[in-house]
């Protein structure tokens, strides 16, 4: 009882004293409280009784007690400090130093031992309440931060709000005189600089100062801008539904308008709620925002009675509507009464104005909407602080100026806040509100103490409820208004720092609103996606921490509920959405089980509809601007058209792709390219390229920007995205944005709007698909005066290009130049396996497939190639969808073939099956029933697989392979269409195929399945009409081979048919060529892979077409397809077949018969001709992608085209100079003169003159057409290293070894200046296009730039660390490039002086390098012998060359760009075609020199190694490539495999030795120790044991197991370069540069024997099988076979004319063979010592050589320098031994040693040249026409194929791959 009676008394009428006493009782209670929230409470009450105790003494006088009162503060000081409360700390502290006490010695407080009753009674209950929880249960009521804890903003993370932002503003373009308006806003920037600047001097924007200075003195423009807006009010007043969109317009116009004006509107305002049926929350947010941005002169009191008497009386009738609505217009009523707060309005009666509301508010506590009861306590304390006099808020929130939002910021937004007096102001607003304070019992929030939501949201309007908000004002209402302030002035980090530090931020009211807020910036797109993103991360954290922010479950649940809001929303991106979705997955996890028990009840029961901020309603459609001006209503169809889109989207999986810079790009430069796309959407530039394969996911990407794009679009003054389907527009190179515009029922009117007045981005995807060859951006004029105003981004499938195709997409201007800068391309990458990962798991979570996230991993794992086909986006999911039904039950994974070509086999079948299925369920017409009946008697998939085919046959024959089929039924009856769109039966199979309808267009649902279709028509294994052998019915479609996984029947049914009968003329091989349809060409290799049947149908085709032109399209595509799928052609009778514009390069025709063939127009890059009989083929035309080379008799330092590109000047070592007339590459002149190397050369500007620069010391001036010396310029005092002309021709700069850069006058001759500055000899100089500098490099590492008029060094330019051997400068002038022996070469800006890029990839100095004529990219020569081009905008290697066999110092591009030209060392200058070709690489092959090949164990594998550091392993049967291991830094020297074949030993230059794990690839162990190259390594017969030599002379031995060096054997006096192990492993040999062959014992490292007689360095030794006899061979050209046990030469093996690198001894030691630098392989008998066979003919020497043995014959492997790894079949017939080539994996070298040429018509005389440079000769070899006599016939050819073909029908069970023995024809050479 007294307990309750004293709460009920007012602490104001305590005495000082009582006051004191309670203070101190606060205070030690507060220090004892282990709960710091608890601890906080009682500090504010033990503040609250000390100021009454001063209050008292004032009004008594009675100063005994303010010693006690000072020490009570320093207590409380104290604690607040140890609270981490530093600011309340202080304030403590000063009132108790103003009192007289001694803060540094501070008492601790007293406590009374003569406390009243009352006092003791209040200590009691304190105690007791404390004991009666247990000592966690008050701590989890009430959690506040725990102790010596700061509250301040470093609670929250640095990077969420990290700093302010410029406040969200629109930034809109000022009008000109008489121009129409745009929007609205902009009509009020416009009236608002008129208003409010007297004079232009007064704005800082200089737009806006022109802008203010041309309207001031134009009095009909000012005129026309003020009745706008009268024009503006009036359509707001004549519209009748008054939605949010057009208040939202009107509203804006409040601060620029007169004052009758505003009542006007105001008085509409009114009038509308006033005589609403309905209370409209719209019409009443709109009088908010109204009285907000009124001018203050315009409200008066009446007005805001009227107002306030209004509301009150429209309220009393909505207490019948939905909560919801409730919530909308108690918010909306909050913000009028916000604006009354803000607004200054003197003489109202506070009281009047309270009670109406006050009463309605009050009514809402309630409410068991705990949203609702929110809003109204939120309402309730905007009530309260409706002015009446001045208070501590008002000081603080008062407006300064108007709300408006202009051009550039013109006119501010509120004042930002001085953050410390605002607090300090809150903390008086605390102080005297909690005057009236009563006692409350604490209220239950925490989590952990609610079972449900119910529960949850009665506690929080219980404590709403029970004093915290409705009776008094609070402090929370005042920091959200200044919250409110902070966001809208874009202070982020001051908010985020006022809502960790404001005293209320445990109160659950403030969080409330603090959470609300968040919500809404990150829903807001006005925000930066940053921003956003920040608020969602705030929510997280007031989520998770629960020590800083408490455990108040409501706000939890709100958190979780505006989580919910958003991940869900359709209005925000994608991006958002997803990064929403994440933190729910992350908070579900987060906390105790009581948490995470609310997060599943709030998942449970879903998210609850009350809205968040989104942005400003968007303007009306029309808009009443629009009205006003008679505009077309474009923004309500966009906005149409934006739902449409949206819809159509739907909720797809969706990855974000990666892309590369390029096609020539590594796929590990990627990055995400939805940024790259929006760098570009920001950037100055036009037209990006979006390349990809088929399937790599450009549409999805297209349609997922477009959505993007979307949600960022702003209303008339944003870029509006615009997806085009090229393919479904006519003609789209003219007027393709109309086009489009009329599809989606634009009218006429609205295009017109948008061309004059709207910017566009264009997504044109597909324009591959549209088979377009226009530049699009140029035929559409986008961006030229009076044209349409828009950025493109185009896709295009990458194979449909050529290499040349950036010229179709450039911007250009009216002459059509094109323009580099404002281009930009990416390729899409194929998926890594951690996107795939994702997909797999979207895609189950979406669709429910038969298999789980598991199963599909467990595919990728385990089936061979998956992984690989389900990087291509559109493959896996065909993928997705087929694997549970391709996979037969009980199946083993790892046993699963899975091809391209099958997947879509089953998809299709998949596909016809579940349509079946829907329309069986389907309601049919009696006719449709019926012929439905009928399909599926006959085998619906059957039907529906041939309707495919017939239609995609179709589109190609009829439309010529356009994929979008326009059907109208009046207009295309009788047609072609009629019979796939309008016949019963078959628009049933229509429903049901994998087609899609837009209105009256048709398409295959992807590009892809056109070509499947196509292909399916070619060769169809379910097709037994068309195939010519034994097939069965077959029950189940598809596989990985057709043939392998027919479920057959018992009966079958030969179909015999002689290879007489003419092949199907109505196949889609007769009639259409495909060698250039990349994605069609993929489906029919594979099948041609997997079935013999289809490669006997196309070796029918080619030898049909011998006989007959018709086939000879036919025949071009069929070797084009046998070719691709690695068919290879050997001692094949091909005479007389027509394969005209066949794509046959990389393949590979050995010994082949191909006289009187019709060749024309055939690619022959890189294809394998060695021995073939070309003779009286027609070539016209023939492609072989490289020129011939010329050659000199001494070395090439330099050489330059001539301007106009007709003549080429090559500058040699002996100082003469060779012309070259282009034409037809013949020497026109070599110019003598000079007697030392020609360093440099140039050509005048104008072609006349030539300049040259020698060692000599001296400089010559050439007469070119005469060819003659006009002038020798002395005065360099070493060599003239560099020479150029200048510009304009009129000057020369050169560069000397004498440290000095010198100027001459070119027509006299005379020096007109001497530069000085390098402190090491000047090797180059460049003259910028530009004539206002030059550059220069030097040995001294640097590069300088001099301005030519003055002489001065501009820039010293450092970054080479080596010596910069070449600089160009780019066309353009604004970038050159230098290159140096560091290995780099370096791209700068002119400018700055800055390096952009800096290239690597030479493995040795660059001497040479040269710009492309459009200056695109950079050709660079080297002493690692290639050549290599460079992207200058992405720094990424393009292509290298290779064919040089030493340095090469010089590179030129030709002036028309399609060749470059290098010269090397060697005495070559080769020209390189860089116009066209295949874009198909055959990269089976090492890009250089093969050094070493060996053969494995079991003989099912080989291993070779060779200049470019990798080591590959190979199928030895059918050649394909296993893998590419790479480590090694340099050359590899030598492989071995282990006696088990596990493992692969290798050896380098790089000094290292290397063991490999054959199954996985990864590298076991790197030995080192050695000083020198590794020459070779070996195994010894156990596996135990390696052994290795080297160039430092020693031998070493290493344990396999540890990797450790066993022993090191030294007795060798030069390189060691061969080491073997006897076939027992107790001896090895090794063989040195000595000249010697060393055995060794292995178990103690003895030398045995040093067998003499080499009389040059030995290369390699070998043991023969039986260990008795050992093979060597070396410099001396010779082979010699040693006996072990004696040590004497047995025979010495001559034959071969240059060294021999490498000796192999055959598998039963009767054969040896030898490779030679003399460009053969030569086989021994190793009994008798005669040569057995020759291997000649070869396009360059076999370095490497080694043997495998199989049950169906004797093979040798040979490793060659062009790259290329070879295998051979040896056959011992009786006396005769022949070797036949069984297949090469190539790198692409053309090889035509031997072919003959004799009399074939239309080659080219360059191309003779060229062949015969590559060893074609002019009529065949004897041994040619011998082989054509026994060469097989094509008959023969086809009959093997329908033997294995008949065998694998059979035999389905059978996995042998019969294409070996298909490839080749076995005959004697």
């Amino acid at each position: 009882m007294v307990f309750g009676s004293f709460v009920s008394s007012p602490r104001a009428y305590l005495s000082a004293k009582q006051a004191l006493e309670l203070a101190n009782v606060y205070l030690e209670n507060a220090n004892n409280a282990d709960d710091a929230y608890i601890s906080l409470v009682l500090c504010h009450d033990t503040e609250v009784s000390l100021y009454q105790a001063k209050k008292a003494i004032k009004h008594t006088g009675n100063q005994s007690l303010v010693g006690g009162i000072a020490t009570a503060y320093i207590g409380l000081g104290k604690l607040l400090e140890r609270r981490g409360q530093d600011s309340g700390a202080r304030a403590s502290f000063k009132v108790a130093e103003k009192l007289g006490g001694k803060v540094q010695d501070p008492v601790q407080p007293e406590k009374s031992p003569r406390s009243s009753g009352i006092i003791r009674s209040i200590k009691d209950t304190f105690h007791s309440s404390g004991s009666s929880q247990s000592p966690g249960s008050v701590r989890d009521s009430i959690v506040g931060p725990p102790k010596q804890q700061r509250h301040d903003a470093t609670s929250i993370p640095s990077y969420i709000f990290a700093k302010n932002v410029p406040p969200p503003i629109a930034d809109l373009k000022l009008p000109e005189s008489d121009e129409r308006l745009s929007s609205t806003p902009q009509l009020v920037c416009c009236l608002n600089l008129l208003q409010d600047f007297r004079s232009p001097d007064d704005i800082s924007d200089p737009a806006a100062r022109q802008w203010l200075e041309a309207a001031m003195k134009d009095a009909d423009e000012q005129e026309r801008l003020h009745v706008m807006a009268t024009e503006i009010i009036r359509a707001f007043k004549r519209d009748e539904i008054k939605d949010a969109k057009v208040i939202a317009e009107v509203v804006c116009l409040a601060p620029v308008l007169n004052k009758d004006a505003f009542h006007d509107l105001l008085g509409e305002f009114y009038s509308g709620i006033d005589n609403s049926g309905l209370l409209n929350y719209h019409q009443v947010e709109g009088l908010a925002q109204l009285i907000q941005g009124a001018d203050p002169g315009h409200l008066s009191a009446d007005d805001l009675v009227k107002v306030l008497e209004l509301l009150s009386t429209r309220l009393r009738d909505t207490h019948q509507q939905s909560t919801q609505y409730m919530y909308q217009l108690t918010m909306a009523v909050s913000h009028v009464l916000d604006a009354m707060a803000d607004t200054k309005v003197t003489g109202l009666d506070r009281e009047k104005l309270h009670e109406p509301l006050s009463t309605y508010l009050k009514d809402l506590q309630e409410s068991k909407d705990t949203y609702l009861v929110y809003q109204a306590a939120y309402a309730y304390q905007a009530l309260l602080c409706v002015p009446d006099n001045e208070t501590v808020w008002e000081a603080a929130m008062r407006r300064t100026g108007k709300v408006i939002q202009g051009v550039s910021g013109l006119v501010s937004a509120v004042k930002g806040l001085d953050l410390i007096k605002f607090m300090e102001g809150l903390e008086g607003i605390q102080k005297g509100c909690e005057g009236a304070s009563v006692i409350v019992d604490i209220v239950t929030t925490a989590y952990k103490d609610v079972s449900s939501l119910m529960e949850s949201g009665q506690t929080f309007m219980d404590s709403l409820k029970q004093g915290l908000s409705f009776e008094r004002k609070r402090d929370w209402y005042s920091a959200l208004r200044g919250a409110d302030t902070l966001i809208q002035n874009g202070e982020l980090a001051t908010f985020k720092k006022l809502v960790c530090e404001v005293p209320c931020r445990l109160d659950a009211a403030f969080q409330w609103g603090v959470c609300q807020r968040l919500g809404d910036i990150a829903v807001n797109s006005v925000w930066d996606a940053g921003t956003r993103r920040s608020a969602i991360e705030f929510l997280g954290e007031i989520y998770r921490d629960d020590t800083t922010w408490g455990q108040h479950s409501s706000v939890k649940q709100w958190i979780l509920n505006i989580l919910m809001q958003i991940s869900s929303s359709t209005e925000i991106s994608q991006l958002h959405s997803t990064t929403t979705a994440t933190l729910l997955q992350e908070l579900e996890t987060s906390g105790d089980e009581g948490k995470q028990d609310l997060h599943r009840m709030c998942r449970d029961k879903g998210r609850v509809s009350y809205p968040l901020k989104t942005s400003l309603p968007e303007p009306a459609t029309p808009s009443l601007l629009d009205r006003v001006q008679n505009r077309p209503d474009v923004e309500g169809s966009l906005r149409i058209l934006r739902k449409q889109r949206t819809k159509e989207r739907g909720n797809a999986v969706y990855i974000p792709p990666q892309a590369k810079t390029n096609r020539q790009a590594s796929d590990d430069a990627q990055f995400p390219l939805m940024g790259k796309v929006e760098e570009f959407l920001s950037s100055d530039q036009m037209v990006f390229l979006l390349l990809g394969e088929s399937g790599s996911g450009k549409s999805t990407f297209s349609r997922e920007l477009e959505h993007e794009l979307w949600q960022l679009y702003k209303n008339k003054t944003g870029r509006i995205p615009l997806h085009i389907s090229l393919a479904a527009i006519d003609k789209p190179e003219h007027d393709m944005i109309a086009k489009q515009l009329r599809r989606i029922e634009f009218t006429e009117p609205q295009i017109r709007e948008m061309k004059q007045y709207r910017k566009f981005i264009l997504i044109c995807d597909g324009y591959d698909e549209s088979q377009q060859t226009h530049n699009l951006y140029m035929t559409n004029q986008l961006n030229q005066p009076g044209e349409w105003n828009a950025q493109m981004i185009i896709s295009c499938r990458s194979e449909y290009l050529g290499n040349d195709y950036r010229d179709r997409f450039q911007p250009g201007d009216r002459n059509r130049q094109s323009d580099s800068s404002l281009f930009q391309e990416a390729v899409m990458t194929p998926f890594s396996l951690e996107m795939v990962h994702a997909y797999i798991q979207q895609y189950v979570s979406f669709y429910q497939p038969l298999w789980q996230t598991n199963d599909y991993k467990q595919a990728l794992d385990l089936i061979p190639n998956l992984k690989d086909l389900m990087k291509n986006p559109f493959l896996m999911t065909l993928s997705l969808e087929v694997l549970p039904r391709m996979v037969d039950p009980g199946q083993h994974l790892s046993t699963t073939r899975v091809t391209r070509v099958g997947l879509y086999d089953h998809f299709v079948q998949q596909w016809l099956e579940r349509g079946k299925k829907r329309l069986g369920e389907k309601d049919l017409t009696p006719q449709a029933r019926e012929a439905f009946e009928g399909l599926s008697t006959e085998g619906f998939s059957l039907n529906g697989v041939e309707y495919l085919k017939r239609l995609a046959v179709a589109i190609h024959k009829e439309q010529g392979g356009h994929p979008v089929v326009e059907y109208s039924q009046l207009k295309d009856e009788g047609s072609w269409k009629d019979a796939f769109f309008n016949q019963k039966h078959k628009q049933l199979l229509l429903e049901a195929s994998p087609l899609t309808r837009n209105g009256n267009q048709y398409r295959f649902i992807h590009r892809s399945l056109l070509d499947y279709g196509l292909a399916l028509a070619v060769f169809d294994p379910q097709d037994k009409n068309k195939i010519s052998a034994p097939i069965q019915v077959i029950a189940r479609r598809g596989s990985a081979g057709s043939i392998l996984s027919l479920e057959l029947q018992d009966e079958s049914e030969n179909t015999d048919i002689s290879h007489g009968q003419e092949p199907d003329p109505n196949s889609p091989l007769v009639w259409r060529n495909f060698v250039n349809d990349h994605s069609l060409l993929q489906f029919l290799e594979e099948r041609a892979r997997q079935e013999p049947l289809f490669q006997e149908q196309l070796h029918s085709y080619l030898e049909h077409s011998k006989k007959d032109k018709k086939w000879r399209i036919a025949g071009a595509n069929a070797i084009t397809i046998l070719v691709r799928a690695g068919v290879q052609f050997v001692h094949t009778d091909l005479q007389g077949i027509r394969i005209p514009r066949a794509d046959i390069s990389y393949g590979v025709f050995d010994s082949v018969q191909l006289q009187g063939s019709d060749l024309r127009k055939v690619n022959l890059r890189g294809v394998w001709l060695r021995q073939t009989d070309l003779s009286r083929s027609q070539m016209t035309g023939v492609h072989f992608g490289e020129l011939p080379l010329l050659s000199e008799n001494n070395g090439v330092f330099s050489c330059a085209y001539s301007p106009d590109g007709k003549s080429l000047a090559v500058g040699l070592y002996s100082g003469d100079i060779s012309l070259y007339a282009t034409s037809n590459w013949e020497r026109i002149h070599v110019l003598k003169g000079h007697s030392d190397w020609v360093r440099g050369i140039v050509y005048h500007p104008n072609g006349s003159q030539m300049a040259s620069c020698s060692q000599d010391e001296t400089l010559r001036l050439w007469n070119v057409d005469a060819g003659t010396c006009t002038h020798i310029i002395i005065g360099h005092t070493s060599y003239v290293n560099g020479v150029v002309y200048s510009p304009q021709g009129n000057q020369l700069a050169t560069a000397g070894s004498d440290g000095t850069v010198r100027l001459w006058d070119s027509v006299t001759g005379d020096c007109r200046r001497t530069l000085s500055g390098h402190s090491e000899p000047v090797l180059c100089i460049a003259y910028s296009p530009k004539d206002e500098q030059f550059a220069s490099g030097s040995e001294d590492r640097m590069v300088r730039l001099w301005n030519v008029i003055t002489g001065d060094c501009i820039h010293i330019l450092s970054g080479h660390s080596d010596i910069v051997w070449d600089i160009a400068y780019s066309p353009q002038g604004h970038q050159f490039v230098s290159v140096s022996s560091d290995m780099t070469i370096r791209l700068w800006n002119v400018e700055t002086g800055t390096c952009r890029h800096v290239l690597k990839g030479h493995g040795n100095a660059v001497y040479g390098v040269a710009y492309s004529p459009r200056g695109d990219q950079v050709a660079s020569g080297s002493q690692d012998g290639t050549v290599r081009l460079w992207d200058v905008e992405t720094g990424v290697c393009l292509h290298t060359l290779t064919g040089h066999g030493d340095t090469v110092y010089c590179v030129k591009y030709s002036p028309k760009e399609n060749q470059v030209v290098s010269g090397c060392a060697d005495g070559t200058v080769r020209l390189w075609d860089i116009s066209g070709g295949s874009l198909r690489v055959d990269s089976r092959g090492h890009s250089q020199k093969v050094c070493t090949v060996k053969c494995s164990p079991k003989g099912d594998q080989i291993a070779s190694g060779g200049w470019d550091g990798t080591i590959r392993s190979w199928d030895s049967q059918t050649g394909e490539g296993l893998k590419v291991l790479r480590g090694h830094t340099e050359t590899i020297s030598s492989v071995v495999y282990s006696p088990q074949g596990d493992y692969i030993a290798s050896s380098s230059t790089d000094k290292t030795i290397r063991l490999w794990n054959m199954e996985s690839g990864d590298c076991r162990h790197v030995l080192t120790g050695h000083g020198g190259y590794v020459e070779d390594v070996a195994f010894s017969p156990q596996g135990q044991q390696i052994a290795s030599v080297s160039h430092d002379n020693s031998v070493r031995l290493w344990n396999v197991a540890t990797g450790e060096c066993c022993a090191t054997l030294s007795g060798h006096t030069g390189n060691v370069y061969s080491v073997t192990y006897s076939p027992d492993g107790r001896q090895i040999a090794t063989g040195s540069e000595d000249c010697t062959i060393r055995l060794w014992g292995v178990e103690n490292g003895e030398l045995h024997k040093t067998l003499h007689g080499h009389e040059n360095w030995v290369k390699c030794v070998e043991y023969s099988p039986q260990g008795d006899r050992l093979a060597s061979s070396g410099g001396d050209v010779t082979v010699r076979l040693w006996d072990v046990e004696e040590g004497e030469c047995r025979f010495i093996l001559i034959g071969h004319s240059d060294w021999v690198w490498c000796v192999a001894y055959s598998q039963k030691g009767d054969l040896l063979a030898s490779s030679s630098v003399d460009k053969t392989v030569r086989l021994w008998s190793t009994v008798s010592g005669e040569c057995r066979a020759v291997i000649q003919n070869l396009q360059d020497y076999h370095r490497a050589v080694d043997w495998n043995t199989s049950s169906d014959g004797m093979y040798l492997f040979t490793g060659c320098d062009d790259g290329s790894v070879l295998k051979w079949q040896v056959v011992e017939e009786e006396e005769l031994c022949s070797v036949r080539l069984q297949w090469s994996a190539t790198n692409g070298t053309l090889t035509m040693t031997g072919a003959s040429i004799q009399d074939v018509q239309g080659l080219t005389q360059i191309n003779k040249q060229l062949l015969k440079q590559r060893g074609a000769v002019g009529e065949p070899e004897h041994m040619l026409r011998e082989a054509s006599k026994k060469a097989m016939t094509m008959a023969s050819v086809v009959s093997k194929l329908k033997q294995s073909s008949d065998k694998a029908v059979q035999d389905p069970s059978s996995n042998e791959d019969t294409s070996s023995e298909l490839q080749v024809e076995e005959t004697e050479s």
